[in-house]
């Protein structure tokens, strides 16, 4: 069954900066900012506006009356995730890897190449964003 959406949650102080990675980030696989609530905390990234499927919330932001996750009353700490992308091609991938690195605050996790433990034609790049989280793209193709 595909997934319909999913995202991640990042410190409120480092919002602003992950989102900008993003933008920068994902424009190779064509995906835009293409919706943003709570004042900009809430932010979906996709195609087009209606085919958003991916999300970056500040752990400050919380529906009208929910209060924000507090440990001690500071907010939550965040614990970086990891998401596959998939990419049409290779030169996709590559374009994603040097998007990402470029961006400010993307750091490589693992260069474009074939990950033949994974699969033989399994070619993927990882960049870490600004918050930690591991982001991947990965394409089956051999070309």
């Amino acid at each position: 069954m595909p997934i319909a959406h999913t995202g991640i949650k990042v410190p409120a102080a480092q919002h602003d900066a992950v989102v900008a990675w993003y933008e920068a980030a994902l424009a190779p696989l064509g995906y835009t900012k293409a919706m943003a609530f709570l004042d900009g905390q809430v932010v979906g990234f996709g195609p087009s506006p209606a085919e958003v499927d991916w999300w970056v919330t500040s752990c400050a932001a919380a529906p009208p009356g929910v209060p924000p996750p507090v440990d001690g009353g500071v907010v939550a700490s965040v614990v970086p995730t990891h998401t596959a992308f998939v990419a049409k091609n290779r030169a996709t991938v590559d374009a994603f890897h040097k998007a990402g690195v470029a961006a400010a605050g993307g750091k490589s996790n693992g260069e474009p190449g074939v990950r033949a433990y994974y699969a033989p034609t399994y070619y993927a790049a990882f960049v870490l964003d600004p918050a930690g989280n591991n982001i991947e793209v990965v394409c089956n193709a051999t070309e």
